[in-house]
């Protein structure tokens, strides 16, 4: 079912029409991804999320912790045209984005033409980013932020919609490049992902050992998909909601009053970070079926928005303070 949402504003009745609509869509986009992606609740609602808030995500664990199957479900399930790219220490910018080749015709006139990477697809993972060279990494850059890359000085648009999913070890470390964090802050969020909980881990065991595996099945076009980004753009945000975000953000930055910050923290968010936390914050309102962001969904992503778009102290972290006990904090007092 496709709903055509008017440019104009709507009312209402109609935002409560289109939100129940959409809510029923996300709501066979869950049960698809959960078909084939057992336990991983949060890990999977904060991947969703960001995919409807427009954004990209970079999902950080060990491996084995079905990232990858992850990303290859959620491309089969919103019948996204999917690429992968494994990230290696050789890898060269033209591998990702392509490259002109010079070709004769028949006439022996020569002319270049353009063969585009993987990078033009709508749902592009990128494997084990880290791995890649700082130059190959850059490569994503203009991509991630403006939706095209420039050849030979050329612009070339993306499809749309156009999402990066990369995967990061944080356990090996050795012939790794870690991300600048210029490429960092495109990254909506930082979904971490942990082990499962037993039962889960039980029915994984049960279930994808046999002869047949669970395959994922297509319940939403891309078309759908991008509607229910207009959408969530549409959602009203109150102005409590917007004060706690500005008061979250600030506070995660050194120099702005607050004594835990200024001890513990190098650097902090910027406004992006603000914007990331509003796109998210609707999008999980409707995720859960609500038609407007409350402050706890500013509490439940505080640390999947802001724990990469920050730097602690060499004491901090000597002290074995993290990001995530900093966040959580400031979390608690908004």
């Amino acid at each position: 079912m496709s709903v055509m949402i008017k440019e104009s504003p709507i009312s209402e009745e109609d935002m409560i029409a289109l939100a129940e609509t959409a809510l029923a869509d996300i709501s066979r986009v869950r049960e698809g991804v959960g078909r084939v992606i057992f336990g991983q609740e949060s890990v999977v609602e904060r991947t969703l999320v960001a995919l409807l808030a427009g954004g990209h995500a970079l999902l950080v664990g060990v491996p084995g912790l079905a990232k990858t199957k992850l990303v290859e479900t959620l491309g089969i399930v919103l019948g996204l045209d999917s690429r992968r790219i494994q990230f290696t220490p050789d890898l060269m910018p033209s591998d990702i984005l392509g490259s002109e080749v010079m070709e004769q015709d028949e006439f022996g006139k020569r002319s270049f033409r353009f063969i585009s990477g993987p990078i033009f697809a709508q749902l592009l993972m990128a494997d084990e980013i880290n791995r890649a060279s700082p130059r190959t990494q850059s490569a994503l850059l203009q991509a991630m932020q403006e939706y095209h890359v420039t050849i030979a000085g050329v612009r070339h648009d993306l499809p749309a919609p156009f999402h990066v999913l990369a995967t990061q070890n944080p356990l090996e470390q050795e012939g790794t490049y870690p991300l600048p964090e210029a490429q960092l802050d495109r990254f909506l969020m930082q979904v971490d992902i942990l082990y499962p909980e037993i039962e889960a881990e039980r029915r994984i065991l049960l279930e994808t050992t046999g002869i047949e595996d669970a395959k994922a099945q297509n319940v939403l076009q891309p078309a759908r998909l991008k509607e229910i980004q207009t959408l969530i753009r549409r959602m009203p945000v109150p102005e409590s909601v917007v004060e706690a975000i500005l008061q979250l953000v600030r506070s995660a930055r050194p120099g702005q009053g607050n004594a835990e910050t200024d001890k513990h923290v190098a650097w902090g968010p910027g406004p992006r970070a603000s914007q990331s936390l509003t796109l998210c914050a609707r999008a999980r309102a409707l995720y859960d079926g609500r038609l407007a962001p409350s402050i706890d969904d500013i509490r439940a992503l505080a640390e999947p928005v802001l724990q990469h778009r920050m730097a602690l102290t060499f004491a901090a972290r000597a002290e074995g303070t993290t990001v995530r006990d900093v966040v959580a904090k400031l979390a608690k007092g908004i």
